[in-house]
């Protein structure tokens, strides 16, 4: 995971990684009384308006893609997304799978938080009296870049999960691309465990945290509805084009 993070970092904006299937949309749900984008109202409006003639086929196919939109947009619709989360900047790029998180700590410290939406997950027992359920466990990728504006950044491979932070990597990353190899470090749980526990603390000061863990996971599930409306959206426009 260390070497795609860091290998996709110039790409960052034009790679697609693949999607997950629809995951369980009632683990996280929107706050109640929240404005519909844009988007949805002209979706439900565009619904309404009769289509050319298409073939059979392709009136099916609108059809679907209609109904569709028709029960994502009304059984679990997103909420306008976030735009901050305490002392960080939220930047969201629809049509993408990364969003960036900026902040700063102290007078010369900048933060940048690169987060792919979900990205793997893993399978976990439920707690209660039944102990053959199970539960879905989604993963979030993270990149933290921490930099003092000199020519090196200290940056962490994190994995976000859906109430806790883990970091798999630390390592000196160098702008200049002078080191098209770099030395990834060891990995974290072969370090010495006050060493892990003063890497772990040097993030928390920084907010980089569980409570992140947690906004970034409700934040990602919103963005999932969003990404599929719209694109059910586009793909709906193209076919009656």
């Amino acid at each position: 995971m260390a070497r795609f993070l860091h290998a996709s970092r110039s790409s960052l904006l034009s790679s697609c990684r693949t999607l997950m299937p629809q995951f369980l949309q009632h683990q996280f749900s929107c706050q109640p009384n929240r404005h519909i984008p844009n988007f949805l109202a002209q979706s439900r409006t565009q619904m309404s308006t009769d289509t050319s003639q298409k073939s059979p086929f392709e009136s099916n196919i609108i059809r679907i893609l209609r109904n569709e939109i028709q029960y994502q947009s009304e059984y679990a619709p997103p909420c306008l997304p976030a735009t901050e989360f305490h002392a960080f900047t939220v930047e969201d790029r629809p049509g993408e799978q990364w969003i960036t998180l900026r902040g700063k700590f102290g007078e010369n410290e900048t933060i940048k938080i690169e987060a792919t939406m979900f990205d793997g997950s893993v399978i976990v027992p439920k707690s209660g009296d039944d102990s053959t359920a199970e539960n879905v466990c989604l993963h979030i990728s993270l990149l933290v870049d921490i930099s003092k504006g000199e020519e090196c950044d200290l940056e962490f491979v994190c994995s976000a999960w859906p109430d806790s932070i883990e970091i798999q990597k630390v390592y000196i990353f160098r702008r200049d691309g002078s080191w098209p190899r770099p030395y990834m470090g060891p990995n974290f749980r072969d370090l010495d465990k006050k060493l892990q526990n003063a890497l772990f603390d040097f993030l928390k000061a920084r907010g980089v945290n569980d409570d992140l863990s947690v906004f970034l996971h409700e934040f990602m599930m919103n963005k999932d509805r969003s990404e599929l409306i719209q694109w059910l959206t586009k793909a709906k426009s193209f076919v009656e084009k």
